[in-house]
Order: structure tokens, then sequence, then C-alpha cells
């Protein structure tokens, strides 16, 4: 077996440099089966990438993500650009003999993100999709729980996802407000890590119901992008929102739980408030994101008189991923479920064995976002397994 796994990575902001941390830190911090060597990344702009390159750690970089994925040096391809470019990158990175990571949600629509699976499995490599709140310890602790029946027959799942970031009717017209780059809005962006999270944790999806509203149709065109944030002229011609800024939608789970989800980027005071509560026979589980290192359970088992959600601290080395960071009580942050989720998918690299979560997941949460569209579009129940 080689000793080497060379990666490139394509895409070099927001997510770029959140996965470039990771790879730097999966050797320091955890025993990799491969060493892990970033070869290159890729990005349009020159000037930036190069500099990325040099900032971030990488080897060498790329202006052409079509000669990134030929290379005959590189094993993984990583994908972070917007929703736009996975499918043909991921397809050709597959034909390629190339083991692909893609950020979420996999693709534009549900019939591409089929297509990404079929060429995955048609060619025989790891394919993983980014939902990195699975890789939270607190969240594969409530996972730990529920496989044990501590919390009894699902009967709830409540989750929201909150932001403010673009409340401002002057914020500009980002890419991700642009349906043709981002396919969606506070649903696929915002709505797929819940969606992810319930079908984890709670099971597959059998109908859903929703409704959205776009409350700001017009925005000034974007002059400068970083990140999530851009900025515009204070002159600048308007451009049409072709995304949801809210969506709220119900739905019944095959095991006969009921569900109610919530994502937007009007709720103005939260950041990045990313939570859910599940409710059993026998106890509840309640997660928020900004307390990540946190988990509240209750139990109706306890004694009398003493009930109550207790606070676990998810930081000793008993929980999952814990060992390899800091002593109890010494918490771990945003970026660490990235060093997590690509030391688990190089791993299935290193060892043959299979990625979770993988692209079936990404055509699963793909199949909800569209059913869910669909629903608001009729005005009615849509089975998800119909699509």
């Amino acid at each position: 077996m080689e000793d080497k796994l060379n990666v490139g990575l394509i895409g070099y902001k927001f997510m770029g440099k959140a996965h470039s941390n990771a790879f730097q830190r999966i050797g320091m911090f955890f025993e990799p089966s491969r060493k892990i060597v970033m070869k290159a990344i890729c990005g349009r702009n020159e000037s930036w990438v190069r500099e990325s390159a040099q900032k971030y750690g990488w080897e060498g970089y790329e202006t052409s993500w079509e000669k990134l994925v030929r290379r005959d040096d590189i094993d993984m391809v990583d994908i972070t650009t917007p929703s736009n470019f996975h499918k043909e990158i991921a397809i050709a990175a597959a034909e390629n003999g190339k083991h692909v990571f893609c950020e979420k949600p996999l693709a534009l629509n549900l019939k591409d993100a089929r297509e990404m699976l079929k060429a995955a499995e048609k060619n025989n490599i790891k394919h993983q999709i980014g939902f990195n709140y699975r890789f939270i310890p607190a969240i594969q602790l409530a996972k730990k729980l529920i496989d044990k029946g501590k919390i009894g027959k699902i009967y709830h799942f409540r989750g929201t996802y909150l932001q403010d970031f673009i409340v401002d009717p002057l914020f500009p017209l980002v890419w991700r407000l642009d349906k043709e780059v981002a396919g969606s809005g506070s649903l696929g962006d915002l709505g797929a890590h819940i969606i992810d999270v319930a079908r984890f944790l709670v099971g597959e999806f059998d109908r859903v119901i929703g409704i959205n509203k776009t409350f700001i149709k017009e925005r000034p065109l974007v002059e400068r992008m970083t990140g999530l944030s851009g900025k515009a002229q204070s002159d600048a011609p308007m451009g049409e929102v072709t995304v949801d800024d809210a969506t709220i939608f119900l739905a019944e789970f095959k095991n006969g739980a009921l569900g109610s989800i919530e994502a937007t980027r009007f709720a103005n005071g939260h950041k990045n408030a990313m939570s859910f509560e599940i409710n059993g026979s026998k106890g509840s589980i309640k997660f928020e994101f900004e307390r990540m290192n946190e988990l509240q359970y209750f139990s109706s088992e306890d004694e009398e008189g003493v009930q109550g959600f207790r606070l676990i601290q998810a930081t000793e080395g008993i929980h999952p991923y814990m060992q390899a960071w800091w002593p109890a009580g010494h918490v771990i942050g945003y970026e660490h479920t990235f060093v997590h989720e690509l030391y688990e998918f190089t791993e299935a690299i290193a060892k043959d064995r299979h990625p979770e979560p993988d692209f079936n997941d990404g055509v699963k949460c793909s199949q909800v976002l569209e059913a869910v569209d669909l629903s608001i579009e009729e005005r009615q129940w849509v089975e998800v397994d119909s699509l």
C-alpha cells in the first residue's frame, strides 16, 4: 500500500480555507494510515490562488480544474466550489480515477446528484459529502444514545438553522442568492444540514409539506466577494434575488416520527444558530451549535423528583474524536468538524472501507430538498420517494 495520499483542492475561499486547515491538522492530532500531502490547490484567479497556496501550505496550484483532475500525482479531489460546479468536476474526477470529497449540497438538483452518484459507483471510487455537523462529538454522542435506546421510540424532531447575515436590504447579490449558481437559498444552504442531521439521528423522510418566502426581491450587484460577505458600490445596479430567504416545512418520517424544520437568513440576532430537539418515549435530546461541545439529555427513567435535562460536556476522551484533542473541558470549535470528516474520508481511502456520509446521503438530501420545493409549488404533501 502506498504511504502517501496526494490531495488536490478546488476552491480557496471560505470552505477552501476550512479544508486546508483540516488537512494541516490531521497528521498533527491523529495517526493517519497514509501521510496527507497537500499537492495542489485550484482556483480561477491566479494571483489569489497563488497567494492561497502559499498561505494555506499547498505545494503548488492550478487555475484549471480540468488539468488538476487529470494529474497523475493526485489521488483525491476535494470540491469546495459553488454548487453549480460540483457535478462537472466530480464526474470528471471520478472518470479519472480520483476519490472525491464534495461539499454540500451535492448538486444543483436531484437529477445532477444522481448522475454524480452513478459516476462514482461506475468508476469504483471512494466518495463523501461534506455534512460536517455529523462529526461534532456531541452529535456523535446523541447518535450513540439513540442507537442504545436511551430515549426510546422517537416521536418528534424539530430543527432550526437561523442566520441574519442578509437582513440588510443593501447587502449585495452574492452568488448564494443566485439560483443558477447556488441551486437553492436558505433551504439548500442551511436546511440541508438539518435534513442530514435528521436522517442521521431519526431516519428516512416519508413525506413533506412546506412554505417559503423571499423577503427582499432585489439587491445591488456584487463588486467583490470574500467568504460569506460581499461589497457593492453605492450606486450599483440592482439584480433579482432568485432563491428563498426562508423556508419552513413539516415532515413525517418513515418510522412515524413527526418533524418540523426551519431555515432562514432573516432571524435577526442569530449568527449561526443550528439547533434541534428530539423527543422519544423514554427521553429527549437537545443541541445548539453555538454551544457545540454541549448536549442536553433528559431521561424519564431517572428517579422521580430529580428528573430534568442534564448538561453533558462532550469533551472527555470517551467522547468520539476527543481523545485526539485536549484534556476534558478544553473545548473544540467549528474548524475541528472538518478535521474529523476529512480524517474519516482519508482513512476510508487508505483502509479501503466505505466512507459516510457518501454521495448516497447527498442524493437522499437532494430528494428531500426537491420534495419540499415541489410541495411549495403544488401546495400539498409530497412523498419523498415519489421523486
